[in-house]
């Protein structure tokens, strides 16, 4: 798999392609966490975003993730709870938004760092988590106190329910991300000349 400067090749297609489905099965793969009035989503598209920064790199594995949200935003029911151009207006959307912040932010400083071993994965993961959150809250925010004021949260509140309750089983997705990513790498680098084989 080569990914070239101006364009992907049909290798690069076929394994971005694999990873729209991976996160559309990862939608499924859910567990709904009752919080007061809100219930969060817990689900396997964030380990499968980092997977997908990791093998692919920082830009294919974004534009993986990206066509995720195309054909989901395309009235496609990939999404955790459907699928549909109204998802836009959920306040939720952000953490979609966030699982392709993930993706490149993981891959690139994975691709930036000099000394590639678990420890440093780790770290390019919980800096893809940060991404992830940053997206999922300032959208979330934005949503519900500018344009649907009526529904307005806090920050404090913001933070208990939608950060808070799954920045762990997050991170721990992250340690296993990095973990599956690290067993993989050597079959997705074959043949990519532009990064380093893992040590």
């Amino acid at each position: 798999m080569r990914e070239t400067k101006d364009r992907f090749t049909t290798q690069d297609i076929v394994y971005g392609g694999m990873f729209v489905a991976l996160m559309a099965v990862g939608a499924f793969i859910k567990i709904m966490i009752p919080l007061g009035p809100w219930e969060v989503t817990f689900s396997l598209q964030f380990f499968f975003a980092l997977m997908a920064g990791f093998l692919l790199g920082a830009r294919l594995g974004f534009f993986s993730v990206l066509t995720y949200l195309i054909f989901g935003l395309c009235g496609m029911p990939i999404f955790a709870h459907g699928g549909g151009p109204a998802y836009l207006l959920k306040p939720t959307f952000g953490f979609l938004i966030g699982f392709a912040g993930a993706a490149f932010v993981a891959g690139k400083l994975y691709e930036m760092i000099q000394i590639r071993n678990i420890g440093t994965m780790i770290a390019a993961a919980f800096c893809g988590e940060m991404a992830y959150y940053a997206c999922g809250l300032i959208y979330y925010y934005f949503m519900t106190n500018i344009i649907m004021p009526d529904v307005s949260i806090g920050i404090a509140e913001l933070l208990s329910v939608w950060f808070l309750s799954t920045v762990i089983p997050d991170f721990m997705l992250a340690v296993g991300a990095s973990v599956v990513a690290a067993r993989l790498m050597p079959l997705f680098l074959e043949g990519r000349v532009h990064r380093a084989s893992f040590r």
